[in-house]
């Protein structure tokens, strides 16, 4: 599948494993792919996502926020505040404790060699596979590692949506992109 790439698109999953790495992280998951497709300089993603008004900036602190809170999502969150639990308030007392970004998990150290992929973001991965192929694309681009980080639930599609992308307006946009 990785034969498929591109080069830009190699160079996010590079990037995602340097986040992983930077962050000590024990595996490269899906925020660490969305965090790689910010760090990229141009490409079709990041035009795409600079039509939705989208800055690597916002996309960094929302990353930041979610990591903070373990990677629980905001619809995690709501579920649990409907039973009265504020996630919140909770990370306050947990860091007041604990330590700022104690849920963020420690980080990990690895002697060498290079850092797995979460089952996750494999399934981002493969995912891509398929948006590339749904479009009729014969590589894989970055564009269709976006597409598939809003595919499914989780903390990255969340991130995505709460700045009002999902896979729906992406794909339109991708689409309008190719016919122009």
């Amino acid at each position: 599948m990785f034969e498929r790439f591109t080069s830009d698109a190699r160079v996010v999953v590079v990037e995602a494993q340097a986040r992983a790495m930077e962050s000590g992280s024990p595996e490269i998951d899906p925020l660490h792919l969305l965090s790689g497709l910010m760090r990229t300089q141009a490409g079709t993603a990041r035009s795409l996502l600079d039509g939705f008004g989208v800055t690597p900036e916002d996309i960094a602190a929302e990353l930041d926020r979610v990591r903070r809170r373990g990677g629980m999502s905001d619809l995690d969150a709501e579920a649990l505040g409907e039973f009265g639990i504020d996630v919140e308030q909770i990370i306050a007392r947990v860091e007041q404790v604990h330590g700022e970004g104690a849920l963020a998990g420690k980080p990990f150290l690895r002697k060498r060699g290079h850092i797995p992929f979460s089952r996750e973001a494999k399934q981002a991965l493969e995912g891509s596979l398929r948006q590339a192929l749904d479009l009729g694309d014969k590589h894989i681009g970055e564009e269709h590692l976006l597409l598939a980080l809003t595919a499914k639930p989780g903390p990255a599609a969340d991130v995505l949506a709460k700045r009002g992308i999902d896979l729906i307006d992406l794909r339109r946009a991708l689409q309008q992109r190719k016919a122009s």
